[in-house]
């Protein structure tokens, strides 16, 4: 996807420090999905923090999205039948508009649609419609935000697809980028 938008991606191994990532000089971070228990990947929330503490523009999925909810001081926690397939309704909850999302993980940010406990920083973005789980957050002042869907899948529903958009306008407004965003 971001071929389509002509951006260079660099790719870097999963435990590169905060300084090599920012020694890349990026104009965004997108932090990937992944398999697995957030919990277990313990170095990643003080790396995000310092690339966050620097005003560069992130956006997670999946796997991104708990790690964002975990440097923030949110819980994840393991869900009892996860999330798998397509066609799982996620409430935008600024517009109340409807999206249609393919999904797989098993494990979800602790909260609900009214907050995140432990990560006051953060606001709920998103809820899933069948489980009241969260979807997706950002955070209330830095531009970072997370989806705990797959916008990027195919084929499947394309309903979270400008989610991608909304990244690359933050990454394109340079350092700090726009700040939240409705």
């Amino acid at each position: 996807l971001f071929a389509e938008h002509d951006c260079r991606v660099t790719v870097v191994p999963a435990q590169t420090s905060a300084d090599e990532a920012l020694a890349l000089e990026p104009g965004g971070v997108f932090l990937s999905n992944g398999p697995g228990d957030p919990a277990a990947v313990d170095y990643a929330p003080s790396t995000v923090r310092a690339i966050a503490d620097r005003g560069v523009p992130i956006f997670g999925i999946c796997l991104g999205h708990q790690i964002l909810g975990l440097t923030y001081g949110a819980r994840t926690m393991k869900m009892s039948y996860g999330h798998r397939g397509g066609n799982h309704p996620v409430k935008e909850i600024a517009t109340g508009r409807v999206l249609i999302t393919t999904q797989n993980h098993g494990f979800a940010v602790e909260g609900s649609e009214e907050e995140i406990p432990g990560a006051p920083e953060l606001e709920v973005t998103h809820v899933n419609l069948n489980d009241g789980t969260i979807e997706g957050l950002r955070h209330r002042e830095k531009s970072i935000f997370a989806v705990q869907y797959h916008p990027e899948a195919a084929p499947g529903p394309h309903d979270a697809r400008p989610a991608f958009d909304e990244f690359l306008d933050r990454v394109r407004s340079g350092p700090g980028g726009s700040g939240p965003s409705s």
